[in-house]
Formats: structure tokens, C-alpha cells, sequence
């Protein structure tokens, strides 16, 4: 029997915050009529762009608060990109985070 994570997980996880590239359509912008705010923001081209701090190494997110792994918070998680909205708790790439972090798996993933 798998367990279902909770959302308590992810405010004490934070580490997809601090593994992975956030890019995504400008046109979630605020500024394009999105609710990003562009302000936390850099382009990659014309029709791209990502969550600053994402793009180089180490990674972490602008609108990551705290400590992975113990106490985090997004400051813009209402009104987050659709790849952070779309990243599931236990799924493949949460847990392939976490692992990065040194951090338990969630619940079960069965993928392919």
C-alpha cells in the first residue's frame, strides 16, 4: 500500500526549488498578462523565460524562502510557473530532487 504525501512535505522540502531549470512561456509573465511577476525573472529568448536564480549553478530559486530540507516557503507559490504547478509531491522528479539534497523519498512513484 503506497502512502499519499502530504502538502506539509513541501514546506520543509524545498529542494526541486534548488535542482531545477525553471523555464517556461512568457506569456505566464504578469507583465504579458500572466501572474509571474517578471520581476523575478530573465529572459532566454523571445518566447522563453526563467525564474532567476535557475539558470546557473548552484541552483536556487529567487522565490525560494529558508532552508532546504528543513523550514521553505515560495514567496509567489499562488502564482508560481506552470512546470513548478505541474512538479508533483513523490513523483519522479520530487524524489530525484530530494535524493540530490540527501533527503528521503515520498510515498511511491510508479513510473515508467
Amino acid at each position: 500500500m503506497s502512502q499519499q504525501p502530504t502538502l506539509a512535505a513541501c514546506l520543509t522540502c524545498g529542494a526541486c526549488c534548488q535542482s531545477f531549470r525553471v523555464e517556461f512561456a512568457v506569456y505566464e509573465l504578469d507583465d504579458m498578462g500572466g501572474q509571474v511577476p517578471a520581476a523575478l525573472t530573465e529572459p532566454v529568448n523571445g518566447s522563453t523565460c526563467r525564474m532567476q536564480g535557475t539558470g546557473t549553478v548552484p541552483i536556487r530559486c529567487v522565490a525560494l524562502h529558508g532552508t532546504v530540507g528543513q523550514t521553505v516557503a515560495c514567496s509567489i507559490y499562488d502564482r508560481r510557473p506552470r512546470p513548478c504547478a505541474e512538479l508533483e509531491e513523490g513523483s519522479y522528479g520530487c524524489n530525484k530532487a530530494r535524493a540530490r539534497h540527501g533527503l528521503p523519498p515520498l510515498g511511491e512513484w510508479h513510473g515508467a
